[in-house]
């Protein structure tokens, strides 16, 4: 019930028709939809509520896979959550997939991140090279892929899908990810300000091929990468400065000024990403959006919504203004569990 769920079970639905599919959320961003007429999850067969920090292992009964998306989500909720951030990122899902195998579950797909990498430097990482996690979140992404690996045997296919930064439309948008940003703040401003040098690098994806990339995790062979996949996943052409990633969204967008902070402290969150692995694991499951028609797709978007606000970044499609908002008005406790619970059984 976040970002990339609605996208991938509608994805899923369309190339799986017959498959019996079950969401298990927490509900905390249920209502940040851009159309609250359209309930994504009414395609789903069942929508069960609760906190994977106390997951009911007795559901996971004739499944047959599981898609690991429940995450403090960026490196922002990160630093603020940070032992929740740990907690749900890696631990939760850990004790997930080892009673998903106990239960006879075939195959785990995790959706880890790029940001593993870190500080990059001047080369384009592949799924040898040295991890650098910076933040919180990277951190938890490179525990969970440790310790995921570590349950993969014959009967269970782990899949450790490195991410490239997200992007595009979703039921549920979030305009805390770097390309909707500028997107948005073009669209209402008609600026795109960059408040760094411009300089780091982000590989990006779009939230229709990330489900792409899931389906062909879901049912991959063994002998396609064997008991244990780790993949960045994502495409070569989509290696963006950010200062390039600007002027890509500029041109897509009449009249728009970019602007760069030349003095700005240098961000160490820089990473160029090598994807040839993915692309020959995964030829028909390619991503197959362009970066022009994601910037077309996301203007359309929120100009079809009425979207005008130029103070996005203070409302509900940041995340970490929901659950700070959350926090403040007695909701949540510091550890992202529900106050009223005194059992700290929480619904995440």
């Amino acid at each position: 019930m976040g970002y990339i769920g609605p996208v991938l079970a509608s994805h899923l639905r369309t190339v799986m028709p017959e498959c019996r599919l079950v969401g298990f959320d927490a509900g905390f961003f249920a209502g940040c939809l851009m159309n609250p007429a359209d309930f994504p999850e009414r395609i789903l067969d069942q929508q069960i509520f609760g906190d994977v920090r106390r997951f009911p292992a007795e559901i996971l009964r004739d499944f047959d896979a599981i898609v690991a998306l429940a995450a403090v989500s960026n490196d922002p909720m990160g630093a603020r959550f940070e032992e929740a951030t740990a907690a749900i990122n890696s631990d939760a899902l850990v004790e997930i997939a080892r009673a998903a195998r106990e239960a006879g579950v075939r195959a785990f797909v995790f959706a880890s991140s790029c940001s593993v990498y870190g500080e990059g430097g001047d080369g384009a990482k592949t799924e040898d090279s040295s991890v650098n996690p910076l933040t919180a979140y990277a951190r938890s992404k490179v525990e969970a892929e440790k310790r995921l690996s570590e349950l993969a045997c014959g009967n269970f296919r782990v899949t450790n899908l490195r991410f490239a930064t997200a992007c595009g439309w979703s039921p549920r948008l979030r305009l805390d990810l770097v390309l909707n940003d500028f997107v948005a703040s073009a669209i209402t401003s008609g600026k795109i300000q960059i408040l760094s040098d411009g300089s780091p690098w982000r590989p990006l994806i779009h939230v229709r091929d990330m489900s792409r990339a899931i389906e062909w995790a879901l049912c991959r062979s063994r002998e396609n990468g064997g008991d244990c996949a780790v993949l960045n996943t994502g495409s070569n052409d989509w290696n963006f400065t950010i200062r390039e990633l600007g002027l890509a969204v500029a041109r897509e967008i009449d009249g728009i000024e970019v602007s760069i902070n030349p003095n700005a402290s240098p961000d160490k969150r820089s990473y160029k990403v090598d994807f040839s692995r993915f692309a020959q694991l995964a030829p028909a499951h390619q991503p197959a959006m362009t970066p022009a028609a994601t910037v077309v797709e996301l203007v359309e978007g929120l100009r079809g919504c009425g979207f005008s606000n130029s103070e996005f970044r203070s409302s509900y499609l940041i995340r970490l203004n929901v659950l700070s908002r959350a926090l403040e008005c007695g909701a949540l406790d510091k550890n992202l569990f529900p106050k009223s619970d005194s059992s700290n059984a929480a619904t995440n």
